[in-house]
């Protein structure tokens, strides 16, 4: 089928496929290659955590070391000093990233797909359906996303579970005004015209032309929402909301634990603090370049 420019829905001009063409700008801008650098070693730290990690996260190695008014600091033995628990803080950063990578890829898969639905819905049937729809997301849009997150994941239980449904519903609305918008845009393009002119159903246009060509910006603002995830994730356990015990292996839990000992050592705040930054920044830079190069009109100047 022929998109709106007269090539083949899902190309430009030169006939190239947009996501190669993304791809291929996306290996010359040196922001990407940051993002995509830090992202990896992000994953590649949390999914090797039991060969990286020296100790267990729930293992306090140090705990005959500690005393009230001091926390041994870097050693030979501890490369990063212990926490207040007797935890060796370096394994506890290792460990860390792998509960902020679980709890970030699955909340934004359960927003992406709640989002995708109801915007699916809103876009394909239209009418009621269609204000229906945007009238909950209009209502889910109105409270604060923290507030929302905090409140959900209060009355589901102190738990990592919990933690991901709260986040993952705050995602809901954002994905699904955004896929409903992408869609209402297509319709109107005239590969959309001429399939249903040549005899296409209404679920064949829209599932075989129409979503796919709306899902581009859905998946760079999930990009983008991993690194709000991350984030809101630890503020939900720095509030105490995650669950577990306070010596368990998560960053925001060390940002709780370390408040009492800032004047003592001030790196169990310093460090999971700089772990957080440092991944969202990298997800933010990957989202980033991904939308730009997503774009028509970069591209049209290129």
């Amino acid at each position: 089928m022929h998109g709106a420019d007269g090539g083949t829905a899902g190309t430009d001009h030169s006939g190239e496929g947009v996501w190669s063409r993304a791809w291929r700008t996306l290996r010359r801008n040196p922001v990407a290659i940051g993002g995509f650098v830090i992202v990896a070693l992000f994953v590649l730290v949390a999914v090797l955590a039991p060969v990286l990690a020296p100790f267990g996260p729930s293992e306090l190695p140090g705990r005959a070391e500690i005393r009230p008014t001091h926390i041994p600091g870097p050693s030979s033995d501890y490369l990063l000093g212990l926490d207040r628990y007797g935890g060796d803080v370096l394994s506890k950063l290792i460990w860390g990233a792998r509960a902020s990578l679980l709890v970030g890829i699955l909340s934004t898969l359960f927003g992406l797909a709640g989002g995708m639905l109801l915007g699916l819905l809103a876009g394909w049937f239209g009418g009621w359906v269609d204000f229906a729809a945007m009238r909950l997301v209009d209502l889910m849009l109105s409270v604060p996303s923290l507030l929302l997150a905090v409140s959900i994941a209060a009355i589901a239980g102190q738990s990592q579970m919990s933690v991901i449904v709260a986040i993952g519903v705050v995602q809901v609305p954002i994905f699904a005004r955004l896929l409903r918008g992408s869609m209402l845009s297509q319709r109107g393009q005239d590969y959309v015209l001429a399939a249903s002119a040549l005899g296409l159903t209404r679920r064949a246009v829209t599932m075989s032309h129409v979503l796919p060509n709306s899902v581009g910006p859905v998946i760079v603002q999930a990009t983008l929402t991993l690194a709000t995830a991350v984030i809101e994730a630890a503020a939900l356990s720095f509030l105490g909301l995650g669950g577990g015990e306070p010596s368990t292996a998560e960053w925001g839990r060390m940002l709780t634990a370390a408040q009492q000992e800032l004047a003592v050592a001030p790196r169990l705040a310093i460090l999971p603090g700089v772990c957080i930054a440092i991944t969202a920044l990298g997800f933010t830079l990957v989202g980033e370049s991904l939308r730009e190069a997503l774009d028509p009109r970069n591209r049209t100047r290129r």
